[in-house]
């Protein structure tokens, strides 16, 4: 390495800027050259603040074309946050360069979306000094956007107003203000003065008349009608509020607000709401009642109850209206919230509609359909051209365990048969994905990482021999089993963790055979006499041993002699082994311990993460039969403290023991209960692959279904409904006691428990009526008991009344007469009459 490019690598800028001083073309384009040369050699280093500084005065000093330097600064691995431009343009402008501003707009369009925000200062310095028009692209908007809300650490920014005002931007970006997906998120930042800095600004320019006051709300309400996440709409919701529309501007917008009203999510409706009940007779009455409608069956009962109270306003302000108004009301008959249905037929019958009587139809059984059994595995990949393409749709991002599987048997039978073909189509997807073996000490665990891993060895991409090593030395370090060596990993991770190990080794063979632990079903199972089968063909091959252990944890339960006798006339090894597990009965039942754990210790003064968590989580400890030798560590769990990692590969786990719901859930719970306890968002995708399993749940799965229910995250409580009609279909539901689980975490705080009416409405209204009641029966003992039941108490108390009329079944609820004894008016003790009332029937 020479002079000139030690000093760009270590960040030397006076020295760089002195070695460019008086240079000629010719040797600046060496240099250049050289520089290239340099960074693409270290490929896998950082370049950060002060290197990445340096490196751009020297990429435009040097370099011969726009192109080039946007190609070399553009580098995933060059970080131009809080890189100053002004050096840059002062070397450009000493060596004449007239291209500056093609520089900016090709790293606006090259930077990827995080880098682009944490670069644009530096692309906007670039193009304010050659007075060069902004790009008007999302990331860049995204950059501006960001740019007015980073802080000042030294107080010396003008005020937000002020800045907005000269800002030479602002005209241009503007428009796209409300145009560019999640550039609200930006906005909500702030200026460090409050999250409504930017919008009043832009309210306070549009007052003077420096912005156009109906672009603003045109642009505002376009937003809101495009929709997005609710923290990134949340600037525009109090940009309209300053903006305070009036009569006469809600009237010619009048079909925004009502689409708005009738479809926009919670926060945008109730603002279209008050808009236009502010607004007066903005909205043609017919219009008005088609919106009042759809609203009226909505969920959200803050504003539905509003919609009611300005619907009787409405009626009694305009009498001749009344009765067209009173059948609008009986809509809200169908509302979940019993509450709401009585307010609202009361109202429809005051102004003259008269609801016709419906008999209610009483079944004392769940209506679901029958379950179906498991769809077949996919057949194994056939080509190489098949394997790319499966590779090539899951690269970056996660590996399903069907596809994982798949592909491992996919790499061993081509890898092993076509290895040039194979690297030749391989390769070029994995350069393009940017796949690169991930060095972090987690990634030593990581499933995703291995497999990664395994296709840039068939690729023949980085060092071979060091992944050989690699493999050797986690096979080595196994012993007599994953247990010996997880340290507080769980066991199914290293299992998966030992078969890609033992998988790398066996790419240096010779026409593999490819999976004997590979599915026959989607769950994971594997069909005893495909295994045998399987066996038979292998011959007096020997096979690999983590990937046989694999193959026999995935048999079902139970004992079959007649196939133990057939696999032991083989007179193999394996034979033998498969003849002994048949007769053994496979895998024992744990013994299953529902425990409760505390927070991990304090790190220090100042552990800010340590106050985020929850105080205490129940989960559950196996230990095996006493009998029996745990050689693979997977009955054994002891649950960790909160706080500690929590492994987020549980995805994968329902396929290591596919008949064993109860122990695979243990495994997982921890993980489930995050997305109820810390609003992790993913874990609750496991829970309908642990139903479409087999084999008894016992408390782990009852109590991941009571975490699932509560979870944060709509799709993670989705994947508990999904899981909890599988398994009443199937008639392995123990609603009873994920009810209790529910009831006494609820009691406890430890998930919140309106959360669970959502997805428990869902189940109802899909057939699960019986099982929904049930559970709630015995989840209200325990929220009950209590002096002050926890929030959603009373809509669980409402579904429950709805569910036991519904079944026209009695289950006793204790403590629900003393509820109803206390008397008031309280929506509590209301709810309990109504289930009271419903039990009597």
């Amino acid at each position: 390495m020479t002079g000139f490019a030690e000093a760009v690598v270590r960040g030397r800028m006076s020295e760089v800027r002195s070695a460019l001083a008086g240079l000629d073309e010719p040797a600046r384009r060496a240099l250049g050259d050289e520089l290239v040369a340099e960074v693409r050699h270290r490929r896998d280093a950082w370049w950060w603040q002060g290197e990445a500084a340096t490196l751009a005065v020297a990429a435009v000093g040097t370099l011969s074309t726009p192109t080039k330097v946007a190609a070399l600064l553009g580098r995933r691995s060059v970080w131009l946050s809080g890189v100053d431009a002004a050096p840059v343009v002062d070397v450009a402008r000493e060596r004449g360069v007239t291209w500056l501003a093609d520089v900016a707009y090709k790293l606006a369009d090259r930077l990827p979306r995080d880098r682009m925000v944490a670069g644009w200062r530096f692309v906007a310095g670039l193009l304010l000094a050659e007075k060069a028009p902004p790009p008007t692209g999302d990331d860049f908007v995204r950059g501006w956007a960001a740019a007015q809300g980073w802080p000042d650490p030294r107080g010396t920014r003008p005020p937000t107003v002020d800045r907005l005002r000269a800002d030479p931007f602002l005209d241009a970006l503007l428009p796209r203000l409300f145009e560019v997906d999640g550039v609200g998120t930006e906005l909500a930042r702030g200026d460090g003065t409050g999250a409504e800095a930017l919008p009043r600004a832009l309210a306070a320019l549009a007052a003077e008349g420096r912005l156009d006051r109906a672009v603003l709300l045109n642009g505002v309400l376009g937003r809101l009608l495009r929709g997005d996440r609710p923290g990134a709409l949340r600037p525009f919701l109090i940009l309209h509020d300053l903006l305070a529309p009036t009569p006469d501007e809600v009237a010619v917008r009048s079909s925004a607000y009502l689409r708005l009203l009738a479809d926009g999510p919670g926060p945008v409706a109730r603002a279209a709401q008050r808009t236009l009940r502010e607004a007066g007779d903005a909205a043609e009455p017919e219009a008005l009642w088609e919106a009042a409608r759809t609203v009226l069956a909505r969920p959200e009962k803050a504003l539905v109850r509003a919609q009611v109270s300005w619907l009787d306003r409405l009626a009694r302000q305009h009498p001749d209206q009344a009765p067209e108004i009173g059948a609008v009301l009986a809509v809200a008959a169908d509302h979940p919230d019993a509450g709401l249905r009585e307010r609202a037929l009361t109202l429809a019958r005051r102004h003259g509609h008269r609801p016709v009587a419906v008999a209610t139809v009483v079944e004392a059984r769940d209506d679901l359909p029958p379950p179906l059994p498991a769809p077949a595995a996919p057949p194994p990949i056939a080509d190489v051209d098949e394997l790319v393409e499966e590779v090539a749709a899951t690269l970056r991002g996660l590996w399903p365990a069907s596809v994982l599987e798949r592909v491992m048997d996919g790499l061993l039978r081509l890898g092993t048969r076509d290895r040039d073909r194979l690297e030749v189509a391989l390769a070029p997807v994995l350069r393009r994905e940017r796949v690169a073996e991930y060095e972090h000490i987690w990634a030593r665990s990581d499933p995703s990482f291995e497999i990664d891993r395994l296709l840039l060895f068939v690729a023949r991409i980085g060092d071979a021999t060091r992944r050989r090593d690699g493999w050797a030395s986690t096979l080595a370090t196994a012993g007599g089993g994953p247990a010996a060596v997880a340290s507080g990993r769980p066991a199914p991770m290293w299992l998966y963790r030992l078969r890609l190990a033992e998988a790398g080794q066996r790419l240096d063979g010779r026409d593999d055979p490819g999976l004997l632990s590979a599915p026959t079903s989607a769950t994971g199972a594997v069909e005893p006499s495909v295994l045998y089968e399987r066996l038979a063909a292998l011959g007096d091959r020997p096979y690999w041993r983590w990937d046989y252990a694999q193959a026999l944890l995935r048999l079902p339960a139970g004992v079959d002699e007649p196939l133990a006798a057939r696999a032991e006339a083989l007179g193999t090894p394996g034979g033998v082994e498969l003849a002994a597990w048949l007769r053994g009965g496979g895998v024992p039942a744990p013994v299953q311990e529902v425990v409760t754990v505390g927070r991990r210790d304090r790190s220090g003064r100042h552990d800010w993460s340590y106050d985020q968590l929850p105080e205490r989580r129940r989960l559950v400890a196996l230990t095996p039969p006493a009998d029996v030798d745990d050689r693979f560590g997977l009955l054994t769990v002891r649950p960790s403290a909160i706080g500690r990692r929590v492994f987020d590969a549980g995805h994968l786990w329902p396929t290591v023991l596919p008949g064993h719901r109860g122990v695979v859930a243990a495994h997982v719970l921890a993980e489930v209960a995050t997305t109820a306890q810390e609003d992790v968002a993913g874990p609750g995708a496991v829970l309908p692959a642990l139903a479409d399993c087999t084999g008894a749940g016992g408390p782990a799965l009852d109590l991941a279904l009571a975490y699932g229910l509560c979870a944060r995250h709509e799709a993670d409580r989705v994947g508990a409904l999904d899981a909890l009609l599988i398994l009443a279909a199937a008639g392995d539901l123990d609603a009873p006691a994920v009810g209790g689980h529910l009831g006494e975490l609820g009691a406890q705080g430890q998930v919140i428990l309106t959360r669970a009416v959502t997805p428990l409405r869902d189940a109802v209204a899909a057939g699960a009526r019986l099982s929904v009641w049930r559970l709630l029966a015995s989840a209200l003992t325990p929220l009950l008991a209590g002096p002050t039941p926890p929030r959603g108490t009373p809509d669980l108390l409402a579904l429950a009344a709805e569910a036991a009329t519904a079944t026209g079944v009695r289950i006793d609820v204790p403590g629900l007469a003393d509820v109803v004894a206390r008397g008031g008016s309280s929506r509590l003790v209301a709810e309990a009459r109504r289930l009271t009332a419903a039990l009597a029937v």
